[in-house]
């Protein structure tokens, strides 16, 4: 099985323009997620998705690989499914999220495993909510999972709702996940799902997982010990500085 690890990088973002640039102890953010990524030895092949040509030739200069894409995709998903489309020979697509500049290579030789199993269709990660604060926060995705660890449902919202019991009780009483926002794909899955249209749940969520699942697709998941710590927000540098430089 030849799997393919692919880092969509924009430039422009609301929140962040020039994210993918941003110098991070000496690094670039995009520099520090093509080393972490390349450091999973299960990949065949790591990519740059990129629609940009400033990011394109910063990554060409610390000899990175590097595809130049469509500026109309409107996700990470349908960047990915352009390079595949591109190159060939690859069974298993893996999206990488770009502004994660220290994520383990171990989150991503443990979801390429999941694919080991001739059925999965798409995979992704979840970790055990310990943090109250992440329980509750509607920027933190939650996952419910069925006896098959498949996902049933990702929502904002907490969920299962506890009934009779009070909210501080809720972290103690149940296990929830929170979803690591890294994707395995079949190729063929990958180029299916791209062609889907928006869903109602997606709409209502914000979430383009749940396009698939609303149209019966199968997500696996894996479950992890590892955090990721993303840049959204050009004060989320600092914190990231102080956490692994001491700066």
């Amino acid at each position: 099985m030849r799997t393919i690890g692919i880092i969509p990088a924009r430039y422009e973002s609301s929140r962040f323009p020039g994210k993918p640039l941003v110098d991070i102890g000496g690094k670039s953010m995009i520099q520090r997620v093509y080393e972490q990524v390349k450091g999973c030895a299960s990949l065949s092949e790591v990519i740059v998705a990129t629609d940009d040509a400033r990011i394109e030739e910063h990554v060409r200069s610390f000899a990175g690989n590097v595809i130049v894409t469509s500026s109309t995709h409107q996700s990470g998903t349908d960047r990915c499914a352009e390079v595949v489309s591109k190159i060939s020979g690859f069974d298993v697509a893996i999206n990488i999220q770009g502004d994660e500049p220290f994520i383990s290579p171990l989150q991503i030789e443990l979801l390429g495993n999941l694919f080991q199993d001739a059925a999965t269709e798409i995979g992704t990660l979840v970790k055990k909510i310990d943090n109250p604060d992440d329980l509750f926060n509607e920027s933190t995705p939650k996952v419910v999972v069925n006896s098959r660890k498949e996902a049933m449902y990702f929502s904002r919202q907490t969920i299962p709702f506890q009934r009779g019991a009070k909210q501080n009780d809720w972290i103690n009483n149940y296990t929830y996940f929170k979803h690591i926002g890294i994707y395995g794909y079949k190729v063929d899955i990958l180029k299916e799902i791209t062609k889907l249209s928006v869903s109602s749940y997606e709409k209502a969520e914000g979430l383009e997982q749940l396009r698939w699942l609303e149209n019966g697709y199968k997500i696996k998941i894996a479950e992890t010990e590892f955090d990721t710590i993303a840049v959204d927000h050009p004060e989320d540098v600092e914190l990231i500085k102080r956490k692994f430089f001491s700066l």
